[in-house]
């Protein structure tokens, strides 16, 4: 989720920049600037020269666009951008739905009933907004890639789209008056994850009922911390005076599956969550302040004491972690990876490196904000996953400064190296993991357009950064990389690490595609050629993988008003004479965000969340607000009595065989 979920179109603004970074490090297009300065860019928009010497078109010249589509490593009828009430996917596939909000998770859970919530059913049901997605093949199956486990992210919630007669709360002129302590408990049992066990039978996939591996964890599910800050009086609370025990997730957005079983999932925009004012006499005003805390997005706080900042001043300092949970264990606890960093996390995507070590990469989901790796200290174990079990506690985390000459350079995030030391107020390295922002604002990291989620590819060690947008960008700001005032469609970073070292100081760095409609040349976008009208996309939140090696990018958005489609997931190659070429594979409806794709392992199923639908277009000043009673869809059930639901939906090819071959 990007902030601006939460928000009001005319408070984004503002709310966007809620952990503003101050620091003078220079950002991306500054590095761009300085890197492509002696290409052309004329008012805005790339040269042709400019493009040409980032993207190998000029070998399209030679072959037309039907010949070029022939040759794509992506074999599907593209969809038709656009946007209407139900979904679209590619002709000849299906897109089931899977599981919708508060469909029965665990035994004993009611049937769904929108108008008599409570929060103890919903603890017994699916959450709300579902993000990330990841698939675990079932131990010992004979098919793995038709029984297993997916466990879900579940972000946030939309009252107005979720409770008869409510609309939004988090407006100044409303201030949360419709709120009720029910209706928080609802709130609070909708965030957290999913464990659902699954399989596909005749070529369907269903979720199996009153199965031993399912799991429902919100807000207030026991958790442990672990990694340097656990146990640091900057995390004693008056319920928790060990600092090492915490009460639930939230915000979770994008994640990650280890090598040796188990889920992580990230805490994005933790800082709504808080309630109250800050001063200059709070003992963590200058660490808070850094990351937005509080932004009152919910009032969770006038129902319980540690919500509120200034009764629990330490609360919120136990949130923004990567937690890791064992799904195939529901009786586990899961744990808090301090070691990992405290930031707006999107994503944990990892490889294992050449020398065995994990890698980890993740991004800090602000304008301004900060591309990072974490590196394991110790090697995965794969004879032994149970050796791998605190694996995450021990490494190097690292910031990205990504340098003219097409370099990044990995500075270390490690206490007493350089400016981190006590003078500068890290006596630990759990100050040091606390601020992460902070500390990587003196090593001189590069401010980067919104890092959202970032995976490596196993077949090539190529690394994909996903830059979802920057409306503050300035007009004096303007260079090759994003070349328009107020960046609003993104763009997508390559890194190279040498000889595939993923533990290396420094990579190699480059633009995949500049994203926007390529047809409006003030735009300045960088889709290949032989993109069609229906293949180019803006705002790239999360990116997959398949089993072949293809990217896969979902997005978030889109919109009528802003790009005349809806968010969905494309098809982009990264390889060749079609480098840069993107192919839309499936739509979302109305006012849905495309989360989490991921494919099973013999890349026969696309399992893919669609958040939020029904959401107005905040950007169409005609668009009247979305609300339970007037949503923009009413997707999936399309019946008069029930709301919109987020859903899982699971895409197979009619007949059988790989998606996109």
């Amino acid at each position: 989720m990007t902030e601006e979920h939460r928000q009001p179109a005319q408070a984004r603004e503002k709310s966007e920049d809620a952990g503003r970074n101050r620091s003078d490090n220079p950002t991306l297009g500054d590095v761009i600037a300085t890197r492509y300065e002696r290409r052309d860019v004329l008012k805005g928009a790339l040269g042709v020269a400019a493009i040409s010497a980032t993207l190998p078109w000029a070998a399209l010249g030679a072959i037309g666009r039907a010949e070029a589509q022939e040759n794509s490593r992506y074999i599907f009828k593209e969809v038709e951008a656009g946007s209407t009430p139900e979904h679209v996917v590619a002709e000849g596939y299906d897109a089931d739905i899977l599981m919708r909000w508060g469909d029965k998770v665990l035994p004993g859970a009611p049937d769904f009933d929108p108008a008599k919530q409570t929060g103890a059913a919903q603890k017994l049901q699916f959450g709300y907004n579902n993000d990330y997605l990841g698939y675990f093949p079932m131990r010992g199956s004979e098919n793995p890639s038709a029984h297993g486990l997916l466990v879900v992210n579940h972000e946030y919630t939309n009252e107005e789209l979720m409770f008869p007669g409510l609309g939004r709360q988090d407006r100044k002129e409303v201030a949360f008056k419709k709120m009720t302590p029910e209706i928080v408990a609802v709130e609070k049992a909708a965030h957290g994850g999913s464990v659902l066990e699954i399989r596909r039978d005749n070529g369907k996939w269903r979720v199996i009922g009153n199965s031993k591996f399912a799991r429902r964890i919100d807000a207030e599910t026991p958790m442990d911390i672990s990694g340097p800050a656990a146990g640091h009086p900057r995390l004693q609370t008056k319920a928790d005076p060990s600092g090492r025990r915490v009460f639930g997730m939230f915000n979770n957005c994008a994640g990650g599956v280890t090598p040796w079983g188990t889920w992580l999932t990230c805490e994005e925009n933790f800082h709504g969550y808080f309630w109250g004012k800050i001063g200059d006499k709070h003992p963590e005003y200058r660490n808070y302040r850094r990351y937005g805390v509080p932004s009152n997005w919910f009032n969770w706080g006038a129902y319980e004491d540690r919500s509120d900042i200034l009764k629990e001043p330490n609360e919120a300092n136990r949130f923004g972690w990567v937690v890791e949970i064992d799904p195939f264990d529901p009786q586990s606890t899961p744990k808090k990876r301090t070691a990992l960093g405290r930031f707006k996390h999107e994503g944990a995507a990892g490889i294992v490196n050449k020398d065995g070590r994990y890698v980890v990469y993740s991004g800090d989901d602000e304008r301004f904000e900060y591309v990072y790796r974490f590196v394991t200290a110790k090697p995965v174990d794969r004879n032994n996953l149970a050796a791998n079990r605190d694996l995450l506690d021990e490494g190097t985390l690292s910031v990205a400064r990504y340098n003219p000459d097409g370099t990044v350079d990995w500075f270390p995030l490690v206490h007493g190296q350089g400016p981190l030391t006590g003078a500068n107020g890290f006596a630990s390295q759990a100050d040091v993991v606390i601020e992460t922002r902070r500390a990587a604002d003196l090593l001189g990291a590069t401010k980067m357009d919104r890092p959202e989620d970032i995976d490596a590819n196993p077949s090539t060690d190529k690394v994909y950064v996903m830059l979802t947008n920057n409306s503050r960008r300035k007009p004096e700001q303007i260079d090759a990389a994003n070349p328009r005032a107020e960046n609003r469609f993104g763009h997508i970073i390559e890194m190279i690490p040498p000889g595939g070292d993923h533990a290396s100081p420094q990579y190699k760095w480059d633009i995949l595609v500049r994203c926007g409609d390529p047809s409006i040349a003030a735009v300045g976008a960088s889709f290949n050629p032989a993109t069609t009208k229906n293949g180019w996309f803006g705002m790239p939140d999360n990116c997959a993988i398949d089993a072949d090696g293809r990217l896969w990018i979902a997005t978030d958005g889109n919109a009528p008003s802003k790009t005349g489609r809806a968010d969905g997931l494309w098809a982009l190659e990264t390889e060749g004479v079609l480098r840069g070429t993107g192919k839309l594979f499936f739509r979302c409806p109305n006012g849905a965000e495309l989360c989490g794709p991921c494919f099973t392992p013999d890349g026969e199923t696309a399992f893919v969340a669609v958040q939020h639908p029904g959401e107005a277009d905040d950007d169409d000043p005609n668009a009247a607000p979305a609300t339970y009673e007037n949503p923009s869809t009413r997707w999936p059930d399309f019946k008069p009595d029930m709301p919109p639901r987020p859903s899982v939906v699971a895409i197979t090819k009619r007949g059988g065989g790989k998606i996109a071959s």
